[in-house]
């Protein structure tokens, strides 16, 4: 199943560590120009108020690089063989800070260049501030990916309707809201989509949310697949 199994922290202290090639796939991508790039496992940097990871944290991973041009505007080149497994989270994250019922707001957009072949997903992963709970949001996917844990049904919520699975990897609580047509670009409502998970079906209490993280969970990308995100936000208030 190409879901997660750790969470986001037990990850990063578990995950092997990976050969990753320094200039491959840099040509691939509109890099040369890029304010920053990165074909380390774990490149990050902050800019304008995100912060943006190279983040390969799967096993059997090949190689991956990252670029960016701000905090809204940056993509991914990446060639990961054709086996099961997540192999990376390219993504940006927003850091919120504040409990469910102090929002008044909690809105992204999004807008994405993807390939037509490869196994991933295109998908926000939210967190509360403790990292027991991962709230996921998947716009689009392709090839032979799934989300972790069982059918709760379809709901639309937050200007879109979903297909809802709920499951634990043993470290947290997984819900996974998964989009039913592939979207490139549009606008999440996210706050009503948490609180449907408080209020209506009492998964969780108030929880603080920390980080609003957007990216692309890639299972496979051989031969190397390029993805590029065009200026999304995320607004809090």
């Amino acid at each position: 199943m190409a879901a997660r199994t750790l969470s986001r922290l037990t990850r990063l202290a578990l995950a092997p560590a990976l050969a990753i090639g320094v200039t491959v796939g840099l040509a691939s991508a509109p890099a040369s120009a890029a304010v920053w790039n990165s074909c380390d496992q774990w490149g990050n940097t902050s800019l304008n108020g995100y912060t943006l990871y190279n983040n390969i944290w799967g096993s059997g991973a090949g190689s991956q690089c990252i670029w960016a041009n701000s905090g809204t505007n940056w993509g991914v080149w990446a060639d990961h063989p054709n086996t099961g497994g997540i192999k990376s989270y390219p993504d940006a994250k927003k850091v919120i800070n504040k409990s469910i019922t102090s929002l008044s707001s909690l809105t992204s957009s999004y807008n994405v260049t993807v390939p037509s072949s490869g196994a991933y997903n295109t998908s926000y992963d939210i967190w509360d501030t403790d990292y027991d709970y991962e709230i996921m949001l998947w716009v689009n996917k392709t090839g032979a990916v799934g989300p972790l844990g069982t059918s709760q049904g379809t709901v639309t919520l937050g200007g879109h309707t979903w297909t809802v699975y709920k499951g634990s990897n043993g470290a947290n609580e997984v819900f996974s809201f998964i989009r039913t047509s592939n979207s490139t670009s549009g606008t999440v409502n996210i706050l009503p989509i948490l609180k449907w998970i408080k209020d209506t079906k009492g998964w969780f209490g108030n929880e603080t949310i920390g980080d609003v993280q957007f990216g692309y969970e890639i299972t496979s990308s051989s031969g190397g697949l390029n993805f590029q995100t065009n200026n999304p936000t995320v607004s809090s208030s």
